[in-house]
């Protein structure tokens, strides 16, 4: 399948006799119709020079993932944005499936917030998929004068045509200025969605479930703390967040804050996912430093409540900053089916698929080791219960080693394949994988059986953001042009 076919356009899938069929709003009806979509053939993600010492403008890269095709594997452009210093980070979409249900809505323009600047970039994807374009900027001094807000970090469209970003402090870095910014269609500043006096505790990630009347955030810590590094004095300092902020949904009143404890210290970089389907009333958060997965779910009187799902142990360690090494948690996701739940430790190395199938009782259906701390060659080794020391195996990718440890991970529609990225946050890369800012980051596949469960490697796909023009860049979220398990949300 060509690059240029089957590229999901407000809910039009154009096939390669030039006809039309399924005229709706933007995405699909149901996740599970959305598996029947497409094969992806470009994933867009976001590459940071910033905190690299290049004195580069982050840009939104264009990959090629057709296997048919003679660019398979590469960056086929590089949109550069317009100033220094922004870290771009996370995306999301204008419209998606979200606004099926709209004829009118059109998934055509990708949110590009940057988390430490401010500033909010908008990219038409739709004019040329291949090489999409600027829009329009949104300057931080207009967010900050008209609500306060700064370090804009996860957007999601809404079924009304605005786009809700969270955002992390105020512009001193203070987790207590953080909360909500409201763009409307034309992506001009609205204001905060929440109530006044109803921010959370700490910003970082959200999900709305609209049939429960309910959003739910999470918590990563203050901005003056985690953009210089990760310090474990700050964690004990109250500086970094473990609740869960339970809104009413649409009205924006925090109705009830749920302590995780030390069971959930940071649910960081590991986004919060409802279960796909609309009528769920469960899902599941990643506590990064404890290593954690947390369903949450409501109960009987209709408030919500939590427990551990999984729990990835720390291991003990030697030629390591501390004695035990936990597997830090950054990125997991959910297949549209609500079978299965991937989840990537980034320093112990390894992306694990469990069937969820029984939400309470999550099962272990694959593993995979694609880098980390612990691979042969580093000179951190594993200590074993019995004292004897080991290092996880991983193999080279068309003659590369594999290198950091898989942040970001992104899955097929039909949740056969895994795509993954290394880079969390510039500063975090540069003290935890220091080779990142010498020889960049890539993306790799994973083969996923769906069927028994199970992940491999495919030795096929390795892009090298350590090529690029300008210098080793690093590569952090990807997204597919007609949507995906992490943008979109069902109605």
């Amino acid at each position: 399948m060509g690059t240029d076919v089957a590229v999901l356009e407000q809910g039009v899938v154009k096939q390669s006799n030039g006809h039309e069929c399924c005229k709706t709003g933007p995405g699909y009806g149901t996740p599970l119709d959305a598996m029947s979509g497409p094969r992806e053939t470009l994933i867009y993600v976001t590459a940071i020079y910033s905190g690299t010492g290049r004195e580069k403008p982050d840009y939104l890269a264009t990959v090629d993932v057709d296997p048919s095709s003679p660019t398979y594997s590469k960056v086929i452009h590089r949109l550069p944005v317009t100033s220094l210093g922004d870290e771009l980070h996370h995306t999301g979409w204008n419209s998606c499936s979200s606004c099926h249900g709209d004829p009118s809505a059109d998934r055509r323009y990708l949110i590009l917030p940057s988390l430490v600047s401010g500033r909010i970039y908008v990219v038409d994807t739709k004019t040329n998929p291949k090489a999409p374009s600027l829009h329009k900027v949104v300057e931080p001094e207009e967010i900050i004068s008209k609500t306060g807000l700064a370090y804009p970090h996860t957007s999601h469209c809404l079924a009304s045509g605005d786009i809700m970003v969270s955002c992390l402090g105020d512009k001193e870095g203070n987790a207590a200025g953080n909360g909500f910014l409201l763009l409307d269609s034309e992506f001009n500043v609205k204001g905060r969605w929440e109530k006044p006096g109803h921010s959370p505790l700490f910003g970082y990630d959200f999900w709305y479930q609209p049939r429960h009347k309910t959003m739910i955030s999470t918590s990563w810590g203050a901005p003056a703390a985690f953009t210089k590094g990760f310090n474990l004095q700050h964690v004990a300092d109250g500086l970094y967040g473990r609740h869960l902020h339970v809104y009413t949904w649409p009205g924006g009143e925090l109705r009830q804050t749920l302590d995780l404890g030390d069971t959930g210290m940071i649910p960081l970089e590991t986004q919060i996912r409802f279960l796909h389907d609309p009528s769920k009333d469960t899902g599941f958060v990643g506590c990064a430093l404890s290593s954690n997965m947390v369903r949450f779910f409501k109960t009987e009187d209709g408030s919500w409540s939590h427990e551990v799902a999984i729990s990835v142990k720390p291991l003990k360690v030697q030629n390591w900053i501390l004695p035990e090494m936990p597997g830090l948690i950054t990125d997991f996701l959910i297949s549209l089916d609500d079978r299965f739940l991937y989840f990537v430790n980034w320093l112990h190395g390894d992306i694990r698929q469990y069937n969820i199938t029984d939400p309470k009782n999550p099962v272990l259906a694959g593993q995979v080791w694609v880098g980390g701390l612990l691979q042969k060659g580093s000179p951190v080794v594993a200590v074993a219960e019995d004292g004897t020391t080991w290092q996880s195996d991983v193999p080279e990718i068309k003659g590369n080693k594999l290198r950091g440890g898989p942040q970001m991970i992104q899955l097929s529609l039909d949740g056969k394949r895994l795509y993954a990225t290394n880079s969390l946050f510039s500063a975090w890369d540069k003290q935890f994988y220091p080779d990142l800012m010498v020889k960049g980051s890539h993306i790799i596949q994973i083969d996923v059986d769906t069927e028994n469960g199970g992940l491999k490697i495919n030795p096929n796909l390795f892009v090298d953001f350590g090529a690029e023009p300008d210098g080793p860049a690093l590569a952090h979220e990807m997204r597919y042009p007609g949507g995906d398990c992490t943008s979109d949300i069902w109605i």
